[in-house]
């Protein structure tokens, strides 16, 4: 009981301290030391890191939790016997910041500091952006300094693996680097209205996803890294341990994943649109037609392809992306004994949806041949190439290159009759490629992403950004790409809402 009294307390301190300043402002009078404290200088901005999850570093409570600005740790409370209060007590620290208020404090003398020199480190907390900053982020490639003396571009920016979660860090940087899907979540009015039920766990993942992206675009970090601690461990709490931060996962069971729940966090529903479905999803046309049992007779087969049943049905159906089938792979060698590397134009794999190609699926009691073409093309089109393919014993890895040009390329055969009229425009130029290297289980990933303001490309590995030739991105294992349509002027595509 006294426990839950004191929480109460600490949760109220600054509204109390508000109170006592208004009172005080409508005597006359303020707390002369607010304006005048002298321990600002011993800030030390180089250890401060807010990428954390704001927990008491010693009673691990997230209520009241204060940053010490001149350690960087986190404590909770400010009143007299809280963590905060001991520790400035014990190690003479005095300035500190409320993670939740953004409201700095002297202790253990108590008082509020009010300084603009401080401003720079609420932004870093808490990073905002102006319409007239998003409109413009896509105009312009300038550098920008961190705290650290390391120059930046914004948004491409590296991400740091805590264990082995490169496979969600690529995902994250590729989204961060689609225009509209990134102004929406720069501007956290687009989804901070949004109503979810009550025990709904779901919308954290909206919340530290909008957090995400606003570090990773923000032009006045200390540091020219962001860790996305934060943001994995709603994706952990979230996916009930599907996707961790200790164990590698597979980048295209992520994607999925992650974007099927943002839509659904953000009210999304089959019928209902989110800026994630405004942006992803086209539409296909499925042909399906069953098989009889390979073993069956000749006269059997015959007589059950004349019923009903075995009759080719259509339907139609959305897709957030389009997956990509390779050829078995050869495993041949070459004279030197070295295996040979093959190789398949991206346009022979995308004849899976010319509407003739047939291909049969199998499952564990039937088999059937199945046709796709699409009817509606979206904003921004997802790729994912099948390079693993599961048995029950192991995970095998197809190597096969796919050639394919960053630009201009035209989606217009595989739409059927109607959609080639009403698609005013089919070409696309790529934006991110996500790239799988080694061993199936114990390999590792990377992403090219096109940075929109220079038109350069750059290639991100956990904390390492380096430029990269257009023409070496062709040379990798390409494993999920995301292009986009040549239709709109990118800088006037900021959605403002769902």
């Amino acid at each position: 009981m006294i426990a839950g009294v004191k929480r109460e307390r600490d949760v109220d301190e600054d509204e109390e301290e508000e109170v006592r300043v208004k009172i005080g402002r409508s005597h006359g009078f303020e707390d002369k030391r607010s304006r005048h404290c002298p321990y600002l200088d011993t800030i030390n901005r180089s250890v401060l890191d807010f990428d954390f999850e704001k927990l008491c570093s010693i009673s691990l409570s997230h209520i009241n939790v204060y940053a010490c600005l001149i350690c960087g740790k986190y404590f909770q409370g400010r009143g007299q016997k809280s963590h905060a209060y001991i520790h400035s007590v014990q190690f003479t620290h005095h300035v500190f910041l409320n993670l939740h208020t953004l409201k700095f404090y002297c202790l253990p003398d108590n008082y509020k500091i009010i300084d603009s020199s401080l401003e720079d480190i609420t932004y870093v907390l808490k990073p905002t952006f102006t319409k007239q900053h998003i409109a413009g982020l896509d105009k312009h490639g300038k550098l920008y300094r961190a705290y650290d003396g390391t120059t930046y571009l914004p948004g491409i920016v590296g991400l740091n693996n805590i264990k082995a979660n490169d496979y969600a860090n690529v995902v994250l940087q590729a989204l961060s680097n689609v225009p509209p899907l990134r102004n929406y979540f720069l501007e956290e009015d687009n989804y901070c209205r949004i109503r979810r039920p009550p025990g709904d766990i779901m919308f954290l993942l909206v919340q530290r996803f909008g957090e995400l992206m606003r570090k990773l675009w923000n032009p006045r970090n200390f540091k020219a890294h962001v860790s996305p601690h934060e943001m994995l461990q709603a994706v952990v709490l979230c996916s009930k341990k599907t996707f961790q931060i200790t164990k590698q996962g597979d980048a295209v069971d992520f994607l999925s994943w992650f974007l099927n729940a943002l839509h659904g966090a953000l009210g999304g529903t089959k019928k209902k649109t989110s800026i994630i479905t405004k942006v992803f999803q086209g539409s296909m046309r499925i042909f399906s037609k069953k098989l009889p049992h390979p073993d069956l007779p000749a006269e059997e087969k015959e007589a059950l392809l004349l019923k009903d049943e075995y009759q080719e049905k259509m339907s139609e159906s959305t897709f957030l992306y389009l997956t990509l089938d390779l050829p078995t792979a050869p495993l041949y060698k070459d004279e030197k004994e070295q295996l040979i590397i093959p190789q398949v134009p991206l346009f022979n794999i995308l004849a899976k949806f010319n509407g003739s190609n047939e291909k049969e699926y199998k499952t564990y009691k039937e088999n059937f041949l199945k046709r796709f073409q699409l009817t509606k093309l979206p904003p921004y089109l997802v790729f994912c190439i099948k390079r693993f393919t599961k048995n029950n014993f192991f995970v095998e890895k197809n190597p096969t290159i796919v050639n394919f040009p960053i630009t201009n390329v035209d989606l217009r055969e595989y739409l059927t009759e109607e959609a080639q009229v009403t698609e005013k425009i089919t070409t696309y130029d790529l934006v991110a490629n996500i790239v799988h290297d080694g061993k199936p289980t114990e390999g590792s990933y990377r992403i090219h992403v096109l940075h929109h303001g220079t038109g350069k490309w750059y290639e991100l590995q956990d904390l390492q950004v380096i430029d990269i030739l257009p023409q070496m991105i062709t040379l990798s294992e390409a494993y999920i790409q995301i292009w986009k349509r040549q239709d709109k002027d990118e800088g006037a595509e900021s959605h403002t809402g769902a």
